[in-house]
């Protein structure tokens, strides 16, 4: 049981502490790294709940595919200069405001929500059923979306290179 509650600390602060470079970095790729942060700790999390479906679901779909879709656009984007931002935030007072409200109402619902306790059921795999899948009825699917997504990361490389030109 302890090694359940240091493994679920852990998660539970790469989780937080990735979400909070998420919304106060200033630099769009360090905010990415921070989701990935968040996104591998919630994904750990549901492991935890024994939840595997979901867990894959996180990583193969969040991690695998917007994050690495936001890196894309960064690595696409960044020689763009000169950029005008029309929509500039409320600044940090407003920021420290909501997080207070929202911390002190969730503190508020987890101390007195009547959590139900029951006992702990058995840890039941659901990943094979979706990894015979995958390798068996929905093989040639699967096989053409993964041709798609290297020729979009093929696509995206050309694109984004610098073209030298002769002298």
């Amino acid at each position: 049981m302890q090694t359940e509650l240091v493994i679920f600390v852990f998660l539970a602060l790469a989780t937080l502490i990735g979400a909070a470079a998420v919304a106060l970095s200033r630099n769009i790729f360090w905010s990415a790294m921070g989701l990935l942060s968040s996104l591998v700790g919630v994904g750990g999390l549901y492991v935890l709940l024994s939840a595997d479906f979901v867990a894959i679901t996180q990583l193969l779909v969040y991690i695998g595919g917007v994050l690495v879709l936001i890196i894309f656009a960064v690595m696409l984007t960044s020689q763009i200069q000169d950029i005008n931002i029309s929509n500039r935030s409320i600044g940090l007072v407003g920021g420290y405001a909501l997080f207070f409200v929202a911390t002190t109402l969730l503190c508020f619902v987890a101390i007195w929500a009547p959590w139900k306790l029951t006992d702990k059921l058995p840890v039941v795999e659901t990943t094979a059923a979706i990894g015979n899948g995958l390798l068996g009825t929905w093989l040639l699917p699967f096989e053409i979306a993964s041709v798609v997504l290297v020729a979009t990361l093929v696509g995206a490389i050309v694109i984004a290179r610098k073209e030298v030109k002769p002298d």
